[in-house]
């Protein structure tokens, strides 16, 4: 039963991240006090994620079996949006096959994650998976474990 709740997650966190990127959407940026302090965030507040196995511009979780399924790029087909203290000199995008345009914070792809359940959610960051670790970023970009 588990399995099956996982399955229909990532199926709808894909199907939402096609119907976005379809329609020429355009990624936000913004910071949201937490716990850890302020992070990156997208639009509805959700934490946005790092992962220490992608080299600077680079993911590498899109060769992993399944990594995208839990945990989707950050994708925009505009120009990228920002909050109140976020650096437009540290955004870019790199072009990630079978995915679009990626999200990056001082050269980190961004994600979110599945399994986060509301905005400032921070229980999952320091979460080693997929052979890596998952970690948040600050306003200058810096690792915030």
């Amino acid at each position: 039963m588990r399995r099956i709740l996982i399955v229909l997650t990532c199926a709808a966190a894909l199907a939402t991240a096609a119907v976005a990127a379809a329609s020429g959407h355009s990624a936000k940026l913004q910071l949201r006090g937490t716990k850890l302090g302020k992070i990156l965030v997208n639009r509805s507040g959700f934490t946005l994620y790092m992962f220490t196995r992608d080299a600077r511009n680079k993911d590498n979780c899109v060769k992993i079996f399944e990594c995208t399924a839990l945990w989707p790029p950050v994708t925009s087909s505009a120009k990228v949006q920002i909050g109140p203290g976020v650096k437009r000199s540290l955004i870019g995008t790199i072009k990630v096959p079978g995915v679009g345009r990626q999200v990056t914070y001082a050269g980190h792809p961004l994600y979110t994650y599945v399994a986060d359940t509301g905005p400032g959610q921070t229980f999952y960051v320091g979460l080693f998976q997929n052979g890596g670790n998952w970690y948040a970023l600050n306003a200058s970009g810096k690792v915030v474990k």
